[in-house]
């Protein structure tokens, strides 16, 4: 199966960092997923857990994700990124496919 996301390199440098330095048990995997969709729109879900009967597994350069079948196709083609900046730090999820808007 397709893996539905990707994964910039900083962000998989984090990834792997909170894996080896967070006490994240080996039986977990990375679950992506998507929450919401209401009028905000979807917003997107980043956490470790162990695997479920309705998942989807992949292995993305060495990170185990995990992605509920029925997220599947809102993730697709998102891109997971890692932002460090002067007062925020955090995961994004972005889709390359989709012009960003310059008027924001």
């Amino acid at each position: 199966m397709l893996v539905p996301i990707t994964i910039t390199e900083k962000a998989e440098a984090e990834i792997k960092n909170i894996m080896a330095n967070k006490k994240i048990p080996s039986d977990y995997h990375l679950r992506v997923g998507v929450k919401g969709g209401g009028c905000g729109g979807m917003s997107y879900a980043l956490g470790f857990d162990i695997a479920r009967e309705e998942d989807q597994q992949f292995d993305l350069n060495g990170i185990p994700v995990l992605i509920e079948k029925k997220h599947y196709m809102f993730l697709m083609g998102m891109q997971i990124d890692f932002f460090e900046g002067d007062e925020a730090r955090g995961f994004t999820f972005v889709n390359p496919d989709i012009p960003k808007r310059h008027d924001q």
